[in-house]
């Protein structure tokens, strides 16, 4: 069986990079995997760990065997948000009960420096548990609170012996500069269609609606998932149903009601819904081409606008209030 590295696609420049640092021995002590959800960061992420942990990989390669102890404890199983292996921790909002963390509350709005001090300050002067390396992944790393990122700051500039961490973030401008100063910057790109129809036929999905949904997943793997979710695809009909009523309502309440059911949600099911809404408004702009009157260039504004709010949440805005935005834009176009 092989190591994940190898698993990881569309992502040749990525893979590349790290392919060099652990086939030279000088695999940097941070990264910073920058780019929009569901393109394969995080499984980069997990493959470096794997590498770096694995029993067997020889000196002067990079891949790990992808059989051994270390290897099959360092990845999460399938029903698992943690990997098994002690050297290999996982840092992201809520991911822990508050008291396995030293905290009364959940993490509701940020990572928070109970997390950073229990994780990663508590251990950081010890050498890896058993063997070869500890690796720190954070997911959504935007997310750190202040506190927390300046916590972590002292260890990124004096890290410990063959500790790495990898920060995981599709808005990276959201960073602390001081954080970005101390990070090498390995970005990401949007999966091409026809990668993303592969995958999701690889999954049992039939190939055409494999194609459909790739067409309207914007690059990201995460967004075709909740695509492809049968209960998800309800809920996004009716969004956009209740949404296209609110945009011809005679005043905006209907808007505001759409939009404060919007935070209830999560981001990548907004974004998602907002997809649809885009894609329903090009099918109207599609139909009103060569009319005398101004559908189409409504539409093909509106269009825009959806893309431009899914742009927003993705960088990580205030879902209610870009929904609202949109909303109040598409209104008046």
């Amino acid at each position: 069986m092989a190591g994940l590295l190898s698993t990881v696609r569309a992502q040749p420049t990525a893979v590349e990079i790290l392919r060099r640092a652990l086939a030279s021995g000088r695999v940097h002590h941070a990264y910073l995997f920058d780019g929009p959800d569901g393109v394969g960061k995080e499984r980069l992420a997990f493959a470096l760990a794997q590498a770096l942990v694995c029993e067997r990989r020889a000196p002067g390669t990079a891949d790990a065997c992808g059989e051994c102890r270390a290897c099959l404890r360092a990845v999460p199983r399938s029903d698992q948000r943690t990997p098994l292996h002690p050297d290999v921790v996982v840092l992201e909002r809520g991911l822990y009960d508050p008291p396995a963390i030293g905290r009364r509350s959940p993490e509701v709005q940020d990572i928070s420096i109970d997390q950073i001090r229990t994780l990663v300050l508590a251990h950081a002067a010890f050498p890896p548990l058993e063997g070869r390396a500890k690796v720190y992944i954070v997911r959504r790393a935007e997310e750190l609170s202040t506190a927390a990122a300046n916590a972590l700051l002292k260890t990124l500039e004096e890290p410990g012996s063959r500790t790495h961490f990898v920060l995981l973030s599709s808005a990276p401008q959201a960073l602390f500069p001081t954080i970005r100063s101390r990070v090498q910057p390995v970005r990401f790109g949007a999966l091409p269609d026809v990668v993303i129809a592969d995958l999701l036929a690889e999954r049992g999905i039939e190939r055409s609606q494999a194609a459909a949904i790739a067409l309207l997943a914007g690059g990201s793997m995460t967004t075709a998932f909740l695509l492809s979710d049968s209960e998800a695809s309800d809920q996004r009909e009716q969004f956009v149903t209740r949404a296209m009523a609110a945009i011809e309502a005679r005043n905006l309440g209907p808007a505001l009601d759409v939009a404060e059911e919007a935070k209830r949600v999560s981001k990548e099911t907004m974004v998602a819904a907002i997809q649809a809404l885009a894609a329903a408004m090009a099918a109207l702009g599609r139909s009103a081409a060569g009319a005398a009157d101004r559908r189409a260039d409504v539409a093909s504004a509106r269009y825009s606008l959806a893309l431009a709010a899914v742009r927003q949440i993705q960088a990580n805005a205030a879902v209610q209030l870009t929904v609202e935005t949109m909303f109040v834009k598409m209104r008046s176009a």
